[in-house]
């Protein structure tokens, strides 16, 4: 029989437990599964249960660690009903103080798979970079277990990442000017195979966000970070899931996009860009991030001229 534990009664202290909150069902004996290392970039709005099946399988049914920094602990229960699990944990983290506290620290090192949830990734990146927090995900990664994250979850998984330090931003804006002070570009928070060079973007054509992602391409190129710049975007209500050689496919009934850009801007405000490669995938499609090649999707160009888009594609629509 499941029960209900809560970790944050090992808080040492009132200000520990108003620093996060553990929440927690199945068994409080730690298990070590076989587990297989793949991501799963999901790009929001509502949940797919093929790309969380696809996480506990990997998982080896061990102990599943969801992280986040707003909201609760609906995660538990949906993920229970979904797989056979030792252990499902919401780790809701509220100050930065909490990413050294031993209790966070030690349930992560335990993972068997780990999930970064929806929210505001500004939150994450003022609370997590460079604490013993983020060096146990990094552990994590090389024990191979399964990396996800929606939304704010996977803006933050890229070693490129828009960090919303200054709010949003949107389409239209950042291709005015890419370096308008809300487009807050971050690098190396972490490290996790296959995206190494890439920056990643979400709620794609629900906002219109395109452009943005055209902009984020274009700040990394001028700023000298990359000789290469790359980029990955997911629809709403679909997941990308990336296998442990690489090899990408979709889940959902939208799509998922993958740029490639080489060149500087021959202009910046109004940006002037391009032409950006993209290979769109539906789930019919597969895309492998080790040689950056598709099949059966649809590949065309974008590019910007003075702070408009245009596209290759027949119909010229830029998504």
């Amino acid at each position: 029989m499941r029960c209900l534990f809560l970790f944050a009664a090992f808080a040492a202290s009132a200000a520990a437990q108003n620093a996060y909150q553990i929440f927690a069902t199945g068994s409080p004996v730690d298990v070590q599964t076989r587990t297989t290392f793949g991501l799963a970039l999901m790009g929001g709005g509502t949940d797919q249960d093929a790309a969380f099946r696809w996480m506990i399988d990997k998982s080896g049914g061990g102990d599943f660690v969801i992280l986040r920094a707003s909201g609760g602990d609906a995660y538990n229960p949906y993920l229970n009903k979904l797989g056979k699990l030792n252990s499902c944990t919401t780790i809701l983290i509220k100050d930065r103080s909490a990413a050294s506290d031993p209790a966070v620290v030690d349930k992560v090192r335990r993972a068997e798979a780990i999930f970064f949830a929806g929210g505001d990734q500004g939150n994450y990146v003022r609370m997590w970079r460079d604490t013993p927090l983020s060096a146990a995900i990094q552990d994590a990664v090389r024990r191979n277990i399964p990396i996800g994250g929606t939304s704010a979850g996977l803006a933050i998984l890229g070693q490129f990442y828009f960090s919303a330090l200054n709010d949003s931003i949107q389409s239209a804006a950042a291709l005015a000017d890419p370096y308008d002070p809300k487009v807050t570009i971050g690098r190396d928070f972490l490290d996790l195979p296959f995206l190494r060079g890439i920056i990643t973007d979400t709620h794609f054509v629900k906002r219109d966000r395109l452009g943005r992602t055209i902009a984020f391409l274009a700040r990394i190129l001028q700023d000298d970070w990359a000789p290469k710049a790359r980029a990955i975007a997911v629809d709403e209500k679909n997941a990308v899931l990336v296998e442990s050689d690489g090899k990408a496919w979709l889940t959902g009934e939208g799509a998922a996009y993958f740029f490639e850009a080489a060149r500087k801007p021959e202009t910046v405000k109004p940006l002037t860009f391009g032409p950006v490669q993209v290979y769109r995938i539906t789930k019919d499609g597969k895309f492998d991030l080790s040689t950056w090649k598709g099949a059966a999707g649809t590949s065309y160009s974008i590019s910007a001229a003075k702070g408009a888009l245009t596209s290759t594609q027949p119909n010229a629509s830029i998504y």
